[in-house]
């Protein structure tokens, strides 16, 4: 994020890292060694506001925007993308999507336990057919009386295992395509919802990940989402906000590695001088700083591009896209500075790697990330193959 923050980013962003050092670091290790979701941690970060950057103060957020909300995962995110992954999944895709497009009685409902950690929150898109390809889900809703009834399977749902309020998308009119999904708000304790499994990752290892399963679940219709068919609006402008606060997940990665190198190539010697003295480790660390930086500042524009406007997709998919390849390819990098030190899992340079690899695949690949950025560039016509 921009060095010259206005008063409240700034001090957001310190007290951030004061809670990241004293709550976050003493548990990042074991998140990842036993895939331990540290589900206590919830509370604590809704005591600080910290679910709750974008949602205005009457609904107990902090009222700041989507720039706070990103500060806070960069911070999140330099001791453990893990957990800043799950806070982004509830304060964001489920938190936010609520507060834009639920109605008042909703909100007000729903969006306050969510802000204080008291729940966690989710949003179910992903299907085991439906990936990229979102819009072609399975899922049905059909509506009885004063309730739908959901059937269908949920899958890579971050969360998926620990939530107890979920955004859900489903089809209500089949034959429309992708005019024909809704999204519901789902709570765990419904008859009919359940937790099929959770899934093993390579990385991200204490963000749980789920498959869910909707067997004949009863869900009121005053939890329907937005109009009943028109949940496509409301998957886009989620998606492309999602992107863009996301982003900031591997920008955290990116200044952790790049702060961990400087530190080594300034102590470590080899052939009887400092490390940083060579002028292979010099070109690292320089290549490290401009991806950072440019990372940054995409990720900045993305952020102002989705405050004044949602259905632009370029800047958010851009940055996301950027930046996540740009941490992968740094966290490697790091391990090679690092030498055999960095291939240890005594520091977490291998568990910032393999992290930061799903940032490349989730909230869209970065194959269908530029897809949308040069068919939005391109204009009509050019809107599918």
């Amino acid at each position: 994020m921009p060095v010259d923050l206005p008063p409240d980013e700034a001090e957001l962003r310190s007290a951030a890292r004061k809670f990241v050092q004293r709550e976050v670091v003493p548990v990042a290790d074991r998140m990842d060694r036993e895939d331990y979701f540290p589900r206590e941690l919830f509370s604590r970060l809704g005591a600080h506001g910290f679910l709750g950057p974008s949602i205005p103060p009457e609904l107990e957020g902090l009222g700041q925007g989507y720039r706070a909300q990103a500060l806070l995962l960069e911070e999140i995110a330099r001791a453990s993308p893990a957990l800043a992954l799950s806070v982004g999944a509830h304060s964001n895709l489920c938190a936010d999507n609520l507060c834009r497009n639920g109605t008042e009685a909703q909100r007000r409902r729903f969006v306050p336990p969510l802000v204080r950690g008291d729940r966690i929150g989710a949003l179910a898109l992903t299907e085991p057919t439906a990936g990229s390809d979102a819009v072609s889900l399975r899922t049905r809703a059909e509506r009885r009386g004063d309730r739908y009834v959901l059937n269908g399977t949920k899958q890579f749902i971050t969360n998926g295992p620990v939530a107890d309020t979920l955004i859900v998308y489903a089809k209500t009119a089949p034959d429309r395509g992708p005019h024909g999904i809704s999204a519901f708000v789902v709570e765990r304790e419904m008859a009919g919802f359940r937790v099929a499994r959770a899934l093993d990752k390579m990385g991200m290892r204490g963000s749980p990940t789920g498959e869910l399963s909707f067997e004949a679940c009863e869900v009121p219709a005053e939890n329907l989402l937005g109009r009943e068919s028109e949940g496509v609006a409301v998957m886009m402008s989620g998606l492309n906000i999602e992107r863009a606060v996301l982003a900031a997940i591997p920008v955290g990665i990116l200044a952790e590695c790049l702060d961990r190198c400087l530190g080594y190539a300034r102590e470590r010697e080899q052939f009887g001088q400092k490390i940083g003295r060579f002028e292979l480790v010099q070109e690292k660390i320089a290549n490290m700083f401009a991806a950072l930086e440019a990372s940054r500042l995409l990720v900045d524009r993305a952020l102002a591009a989705v405050g004044e406007e949602t259905r632009t997709h370029r800047w958010s998919a851009t940055a996301l896209t950027y930046a996540s390849e740009a941490s992968t390819r740094v966290a490697l990098d790091a391990i090679q500075l690092f030498g055999g030190t960095g291939y240890m899992r005594d520091l977490p340079l291998e568990r910032l790697a393999r992290d930061a690899k799903l940032l490349e695949i989730g909230a869209g690949t970065s194959e269908i990330r530029r897809l949308l950025v040069a068919r939005e560039l391109l204009g009509p016509g050019f809107e599918s193959s």
